[in-house]
């Protein structure tokens, strides 16, 4: 049977109001507690202009770290990579180019010629076709279902369409899988080369605002409108939020900086149980002990809205009686909560210490507390 316990943990939270975007797709994520604090049409495939870059700079960073590829290596600029428009780093085909500066001119610059020059390096094939059905696959291993790509900077194309929950998905990556070059995002200035003085700012609106904001990357063309994938911390917090589709520098930046703030003031992070103190009870079967205690392995964290109000309850569902033997540490249960305007939190519970199975003796009076409990219950309550 499936065993419900009511637990009070005397959590007190109000409602937090509802952020109504006026982006076309948004997402916002508290990374540490996996919270979506925010969700509109964030599984829809939408074209992610520059925003896309960042599969480019993921698959790079991966072959940095594979000794595929260096960070002082240089690589030649072809015809292709050359011919690129819009945001670039003037690249032509008389330049071989440090890796090192190619990743800032992706970063800082939006370079769409230094993403081509990456691209044919790395592609199994050589071409950036080639490298853009490569970053497709890779993408659906990271668990991006919603992504396919048909070049590597955002290029507008039939097909190069990304989720911004695909987005966010990616930027999680990013800050986890290589902290080393996260900081790349932050910088607001690269002068490469100095031959290109009209192009050498970050367009990244918040870096310079002062609320924890240090990533990632803009995107703008006319089909896919103004978005921004971006994160910012604050204490032990950081958010993940993703802006697509709408119809200004000005409205994305003003969309992005309200999105942060109601971010960190609606909501706030608490600890509802110590690791290792029992929060329950759950019934054991034919071991020595008729009990074990569910406590937490870790202290449990949850994001909550901020301002004070109700109560929230929370419930322990496990399958139970639990047959013994039972091993310390063994996952036993769920601690449950359903807080007002978030996704239900379910949360891992193990056991409290180690209940050997019991001798004869404990097997034939379990079997006897069966029989008794289905004497007294009848027929409908046997199990």
């Amino acid at each position: 049977m499936v065993a419900v316990g009511g637990l009070f943990l005397g959590l007190s939270v109000l409602s937090a109001t509802a952020f109504e975007t006026k982006a076309r797709a948004a997402y916002v994520l508290d990374q540490r507690t996996d919270t979506v604090l925010l969700a509109k049409n964030a599984e829809q495939p939408l074209p992610p202009a520059s925003m896309s870059k960042l599969m480019t700079l993921y698959v790079a960073f991966e072959a940095i770290r594979d000794g595929r590829l260096t960070l002082d290596e240089q690589l030649p600029v072809s015809e292709h990579a050359m011919s690129y428009g819009g945001s670039t780093m003037f690249l032509d085909t008389t330049d071989r180019v440090r890796v090192e500066d190619l990743l800032r001119g992706i970063i800082v610059l939006s370079g769409n010629d230094a993403c081509v020059v990456l691209a044919e390096a790395l592609s199994p094939d050589g071409t950036e076709a080639g490298f853009a059905r490569y970053m497709t696959k890779r993408a659906q291993q990271l668990g991006m279902m919603n992504s396919t790509f048909a070049n590597a900077n955002g290029w507008p194309a039939a097909g190069h369409r990304m989720s911004v929950q695909d987005l966010a998905i990616l930027a999680e990556h990013l800050i986890e899988d290589f902290p080393e070059y996260y900081p790349l995002f932050s910088e607001t200035e690269f002068k490469f080369d100095g031959r290109a003085p009209s192009n050498t700012r970050n367009r990244n609106p918040l870096l310079s605002l002062g609320i924890g904001a240090d990533g990632l990357k803009t995107g703008h063309t006319s089909e896919a409108g103004y978005g921004l994938v971006g994160s910012a911390i604050q204490g032990d917090r950081r958010v993940i939020f993703v802006v697509s589709g709408l119809n200004s520098t000005a409205a994305r930046a003003e969309e992005a900086e309200a999105l942060v703030n109601w971010s960190f003031r609606q909501f706030t992070s608490k600890t509802i149980a110590k690791a290792s103190v029992p929060v329950a009870q759950a019934e054991v079967w034919r071991g020595t002990e008729k009990t074990v205690g569910l406590v937490p392995a870790e202290d449990l964290t949850v994001l909550l809205p901020a301002l004070s109000g109700k109560q929230i309850n929370a419930e322990v569902v496990y399958t139970g009686p639990i047959e013994a033997p039972i091993v310390k540490g063994q996952e036993l249960a769920k601690l449950v909560l359903k807080p007002e305007d978030l996704p239900e939190i379910r949360l891992p519970l193990v056991a409290a210490k180690d209940v050997p199975s019991g001798g004869f003796l404990v097997r034939v009076m379990s079997a006897a507390d069966i029989l008794v409990s289905r004497f007294l219950t009848g027929p409908e309550g046997a199990m």
